[in-house]
């Protein structure tokens, strides 16, 4: 059966301002020493699993442009375009509409299109046995990430000892972000796996549970089906989208669902969540600072500093994020950076949508 890839990339990346803007969001941003940007990187490790003619980009209608210019070798008709943003189900459905009317059926491989994995060869290993235990049955496949600290800002996978695949555990339920002394617990559980929101299951099994859980949004996914190819195909796009509801997959149906099963990965992961993964998916200086741009320091300590043109001048800093963009500059504290959010929603409260 073929396989095909899906990258969901409609988010705005606001814990990434003043960065990411709502005209270029952190998915389309360079944050690695390599000068690539996110997606950029996300279709380099998806071509280890499906051929480039059959990858998938969904994203908001307003970034259209600016896929078809980092992504220049994706085909036109696989650029996914959202005419407004209802999360993750909504997302899934669509592709899997699409995937089903040009394919028939095919095993699907969704991704973010922010995340940073180091070791692909273990991550196309790990995509591929989720791909074979999908392709068995009517099963859901979740990539779950082996802890390796007590993480709070992420939910959790609990799985099954034992099952009928090797390397491939049932998934007993999914959890919330937990407390710090949850997340100690979990991790000396063993039997617990971030949840990294990266799925595989076949096009007619995931549409055949939207049907079972989502019934109005599978009734929408038949009308995207149905106009594939068809000068009809944006309006029943806008038309389903307006009416659907916003629901992530993880509620919608991986919390309800069975035969839902979790491959374990060991890949270096890291889902860029906020500016301190710079320090993680970057090299820092013997005093733990990491620099991108014009910096210069004198006795900053344990300090990210980010310059997109002028000068940081950071003198005795401690413990701090500096980012300087042309209109902007961010100062935080390290401890504070899920924040960061809050910031943005002030601004756009204030009516200060020229600096988001």
């Amino acid at each position: 059966m073929k396989t095909a890839a899906v990258i969901m990339a409609g988010g705005k990346g606001e814990r990434f301002w003043p960065q990411s803007r709502t005209n270029m969001p952190k998915q389309f941003l360079s944050l690695t020493s390599d000068g690539k940007t996110m997606i950029q990187l996300t279709v380099e490790r998806l071509l280890r699993v499906a051929d480039m003619s059959d990858i998938f980009v969904v994203t908001n209608k307003n970034y259209l442009n600016i896929v078809r210019e980092q992504l220049p070798d994706i085909p036109l008709c696989n650029i996914l375009c959202e005419p407004m943003a209802k999360n993750t189900a909504p997302c899934v459905a669509f592709a899997s509409a699409v995937i089903a009317a040009k394919y028939g059926d095919a095993v699907m491989c969704i991704v973010p299109s922010d995340h940073i994995i180091k070791n692909q060869h273990l991550f196309a290993d790990n995509l591929r046995l989720a791909a074979s235990v999908a392709e068995k049955g009517e099963n859901l496949v979740t990539i779950g990430i082996t802890p390796t600290y007590a993480e709070t800002g992420y939910g959790y996978i609990k799985f099954k000892t034992g099952g009928d695949y090797a390397g491939v555990y049932e998934v007993d339920c999914f959890v919330e972000k937990p407390d710090l002394d949850t997340a100690k617990r979990y991790l000396d559980d063993g039997t617990y796996l971030w949840n990294s929101g990266m799925f595989v299951w076949k096009a007619s099994t995931i549409l055949n549970n939207v049907e079972k859980y989502i019934p109005d949004l599978y009734a929408g996914a038949q009308k995207i089906k149905e106009a594939w190819g068809q000068p009809s195909f944006d309006a029943a796009v806008y038309d389903v989208f307006d009416a659907c509801a916003s629901v992530s997959i993880d509620y919608g149906i991986m919390e309800k669902a069975k035969n839902i099963y979790t491959v374990p990965g060991a890949f270096a992961w890291d889902d860029v969540g906020s500016w301190l993964s710079l320090e993680r998916i970057n090299t820092v200086d013997e005093k733990g600072n990491f620099s991108k741009g014009t910096v210069v320091e004198v006795g900053a300590e344990n300090s990210i500093m980010v310059s997109n043109g002028r000068l940081i001048a950071a003198v005795g800093i401690q413990n701090l994020i500096v980012v300087e963009t042309p209109d902007a500059i961010l100062v935080c504290d390290k401890d504070n950076t899920q924040d960061v959010k809050k910031m943005v929603e002030k601004l756009r409260a204030r009516g200060k949508t020229q600096y988001l």
